[in-house]
C-alpha cells in the first residue's frame, strides 16, 4: 500500500525495509544534487553510488530523482524521504554527541558557526587559547552570513547577530555592536575628510553586495546618511561580506560603515565623521536545547563570554 505521496508504508513482516547504508548514500546525493558529488563525499564511484540509488528505488517501487544531464532533482516522494532522512541523521548525531561526553573533561567535535567578519577578524584569532585549555575539543569554524539549521545539527552553536526565531533555540546574549564610518589614512591624504553628511557624495563608498541577505539589518545605512526622503547615494563598490569591505576600505577603495569590533584593532583605519553612529546590533550565543547539558557547549560560552568582556564591548 502507499501513502498519499506514493510511498510503501509497512504493513505486517512483508514491509519494505529500508537499507541504511542506501539511506546514507541517498541523503548524501540529495544534498550534493549529483551522484559524482556525493561519491567524492563517500568516497565512493559515481557507479556504485548510481547503483546503490537504483536499488533503493526498486525496493521502495518509486522514483526518488528526477535525472537530468545539468544534476538530479528530487521528485515528491525523494523530498519526503529526504526531509525524514535528514531528521533521523541530525537526531542520531546529536545523541552520538551526547553518549561521547566525557564525565570529566569535554571532548570531541564541536562545529561553530558564525558570520564571515566577525569569525575571521575577532573569533579566529582567538581561538587557539581555547585550544590550549581544552585540547580534546575538535574545534571546526563554519564561517557563513546565512544561518545553518541548529536544531538538524548542521552545526553544534553559532553566534548569530539576530535574536533565534525558532522556538527549540537557547539563546545567551553576547554584546552590543555600534557601527561607525571608517576610511584608510592612505585614502584621506589623497580625498580629504568629508566635514559633513553631505561631503560623502564627493567620495568612493564602500558597501555590502546586494544581491545576497546581509547578516545584520540595515547593514548599508551609510547610503542614506545625509538624505530625507528614502534617497541613497550610489556606491562605488560593493563586496558580499563585511570582512571584504574593510579589507577594500583598509587598502584606500573608499569610506564604508564597519562594527567597532573590526576597527578597534586596525591602526589602519581612521574613523570618519565621529559624531555618526549606525544601528546597534546584537551578538547571541545560540544552540538546540538537546544540547543544554553539553560540557563542550557550556566551556564555549564560557570563554567567549570572557574574551568578550575582555574587549570592553
Amino acid at each position: 500500500m502507499l501513502d498519499d505521496v506514493g510511498l510503501p508504508q509497512k504493513r505486517g513482516l512483508g514491509a519494505t525495509i529500508m537499507d541504511w547504508d542506501k539511506l546514507r548514500i541517498f541523503h548524501a546525493v540529495a544534498e550534493a544534487g549529483s551522484f559524482t558529488h556525493a561519491g567524492e563525499l563517500l568516497n565512493l564511484s559515481q557507479s556504485a553510488v548510481s547503483r546503490q540509488i537504483s536499488a533503493l528505488e526498486d525496493s521502495l517501487k518509486v522514483p526518488l530523482f528526477h535525472r537530468h544531464a545539468r544534476g538530479l532533482i528530487l521528485t515528491e516522494q525523494g523530498e519526503l524521504l529526504y526531509r525524514t532522512a535528514h531528521e533521523v541523521f541530525g537526531k542520531l548525531a546529536m545523541t552520538e554527541a551526547q553518549l561521547t561526553e566525557s564525565k570529566d573533561r569535554p571532548k570531541g567535535p564541536l562545529k561553530i558557526t558564525t558570520t564571515v567578519a566577525f569569525g575571521s577578524h575577532w573569533l579566529a584569532p582567538r581561538m587557539h587559547e581555547f585550544i590550549d585549555v581544552y585540547p580534546e575539543i575538535e574545534c571546526h569554524l563554519v564561517l557563513l552570513d546565512r544561518e545553518v539549521d541548529l536544531s538538524m545539527r548542521e552545526a553544534d552553536l553559532a553566534v548569530r547577530f539576530s535574536p533565534p526565531r525558532q522556538a527549540d533555540l537557547i539563546q545567551r546574549h553576547l554584546m552590543t555592536v555600534n557601527m561607525h564610518i571608517y576610511a584608510s589614512a592612505q585614502y584621506i591624504k589623497k580625498n580629504g575628510v568629508p566635514q559633513a553628511p553631505k561631503d560623502l557624495d564627493k567620495h568612493r563608498i564602500v558597501v555590502y553586495g546586494e544581491d545576497v541577505r546581509p547578516p545584520v539589518p540595515d547593514v548599508n545605512w551609510l547610503l542614506r546618511v545625509g538624505y530625507k526622503d528614502g534617497q541613497l547615494r550610489r556606491p562605488s563598490m560593493t563586496v558580499n561580506n563585511v570582512y571584504g569591505v574593510m579589507k577594500a576600505v583598509q587598502s584606500g577603495a573608499g569610506i564604508g560603515a564597519l562594527p567597532e569590533f573590526m576597527a578597534a584593532a586596525n591602526p589602519d583605519l581612521v574613523q570618519v565623521l565621529p559624531e555618526l553612529t549606525g544601528p546597534q546590533f546584537d551578538a547571541y550565543f545560540v544552540y538546540a536545547e538537546e544540547m543544554r547539558r553539553s560540557k563542550r557547549i557550556s566551556v564555549f560560552r564560557d570563554f567567549l563570554l570572557r574574551k568578550v568582556a575582555e574587549s570592553n564591548f
